[in-house]
């Protein structure tokens, strides 16, 4: 059994879009970063930098008790080698997948999240910064994009590389993207959007949360944070 830590952000999905592909057994235990949830001190025992997703493997291949593990890339390359799915296991493949999987951890993700920032969040409307960041987002999408024009997943058979990914595109509308300038993007999009697993994730979500992550009250613990936060 693993538990989940969650709340209904992209990083949140990609584990619980692989653990509903793979049917492995897990709770959802939910973290409402909304309320500072992620701030508490038996959350923070798992995911010391009071992000969500993390997860509690309490079976472990080792044997050696439960295994904790926080940051989404980290979770997703375990659980691919702790079921054997969604990773290939020769050389070239196993590294396609990897160099993908950096790619949104890297680069896709933060840049999203800083287009977010600065166009919605932001309390002065900076257009340097929303022009940097809504350029940069055209610009990943168009690396994926052209990587797509002749491939039906991201590194060969679909992978945790897609999983990652697609929680990130998914929110495309509030990133002054469209996805009909990407059209082998959105081919792979409809595709991935379709999938029960992924359908079967986000209805999951709904369930536990169906309003706007980021409101007027929750600012305060989402996005005034610093060094103080985590004083000991």
């Amino acid at each position: 059994m693993i538990d989940l830590y969650f709340w209904t952000t992209p990083n949140g999905y990609k584990i619980l879009i692989f653990l509903e592909e793979a049917g492995t057994p897990y709770r959802i235990v939910p973290v409402n970063i909304s309320q500072g949830d992620q701030f508490k001190t038996d959350f923070l025992k798992i995911s010391p930098n009071n992000k969500i997703p993390a997860i509690v493997d309490y079976d472990p291949d080792d044997g050696n008790g439960p295994i904790t593990l926080f940051e989404s890339g980290a979770i997703l390359l375990y659980l691919a080698e702790k079921t054997g799915k969604f990773i290939p296991n020769d050389l070239q493949g196993r590294n396609e997948v990897l160099q993908w999987l950096f790619w949104q951890m890297g680069g896709l993700g933060p840049m999203l999240g800083q287009n977010l920032h600065f166009a919605h969040y932001a309390p002065e409307k900076l257009s340097y910064a929303i022009e940097r960041y809504v350029n940069e987002t055209g610009r990943l999408f168009k690396v994926l994009d052209n990587h797509l024009v002749d491939r039906e997943y991201i590194a060969g058979d679909y992978s945790i590389a897609d999983m990652a990914t697609y929680p990130w595109i998914k929110i495309y509308p509030r990133l002054q993207q469209e996805l009909n300038d990407h059209p082998n993007m959105k081919r792979w999009f409809e595709h991935m959007q379709s999938r029960p697993a992924i359908v079967s994730a986000y209805q999951k979500g709904i369930t536990i949360n169906a309003v706007p992550t980021v409101t007027e009250a929750s600012k305060q613990f989402l996005l005034g944070q610093n060094a103080e936060t985590l004083a000991a």
